[in-house]
């Protein structure tokens, strides 16, 4: 009985050293993880890395992660070829592999969402013309408001904003006011597409969200690397 009592007593304490070394091990990855996406990515603030599943170093030795999720700010893409930064960007990863020797992370699915602020947006592309937040019914619509500063007089609209294929966000001005001169000539000033470049690899564009501070854009893709 007391030989049983001290097998047990010993399991306990191998088990307990075992989690303490497994979250000492995957609290070092995460650190590292996100040193090497604030490198990779030339971000200006370390990003937050969360390793999920048990044991981690189980899944060191498969090679194969369970899922990662990861917040960073600053990241900079490119929107109608002007850079930008995007803030508030949340990835989601699954099923990650481990590859070249640990130095690189591939995920097989991926999703997230990033946030681009209206005064970006605006100079990336809104020639002529201001973006801004235009109430929660709008917003409803998923429509902004465009103050449009025209040859012809100063207008205030509303446009659709919706994704078009090639990771496109496309601007659509509704209930143009009666004009005196083509629908087509003023469209051509205020409509926009705007193509977003420079995402990470993998990661494409789906949808896109109006909030009160700015427009929230929606990703997702496979094979996704965030390092390496």
């Amino acid at each position: 009985m007391r030989a049983l009592r001290a097998l047990l007593i010993l399991l306990v304490v191998l088990g307990g050293l075992f989690v303490g070394a497994d979250r000492l091990a995957v609290n070092l990855a995460e650190d590292e993880a996100a040193a090497r996406i604030k490198s990779s990515k030339g971000l200006a603030e370390q990003p937050s890395v969360e390793i999920r599943g048990f044991p981690f170093l189980t899944q060191v030795a498969g090679k194969e992660l369970e899922s990662v999720d990861a917040t960073l700010d600053g990241l900079t893409v490119q929107v109608a070829g002007r850079d930008v930064d995007i803030t508030e960007v949340d990835v989601a990863l699954e099923d990650v592999r481990l590859e070249n020797n640990l130095s690189s992370a591939v995920a097989s699915r991926a999703s997230g969402s990033a946030r681009i602020s209206y005064q970006d947006l605006t100079e990336a592309g809104a020639e002529g013309a201001t973006l801004s937040f235009a109430g929660a019914d709008r917003a409803a619509k998923n429509q902004v408001k465009l103050d449009v500063n025209a040859a012809i007089a100063q207008l205030t609209l509303y446009s659709t904003l919706r994704v078009e294929s090639g990771n496109t966000i496309a601007l659509h001005a509704e209930d143009l006011p009666d004009l005196p001169v083509a629908e087509g000539l003023v469209r051509g000033q205020i409509d926009r597409k705007l193509e977003v470049t420079g995402l990470p690899e993998g990661l494409e564009l789906q949808k896109v969200d109006v909030g009160d501070t700015g427009v929230v854009l929606h990703l997702s893709g496979s094979d996704v690397a965030l390092i390496g």
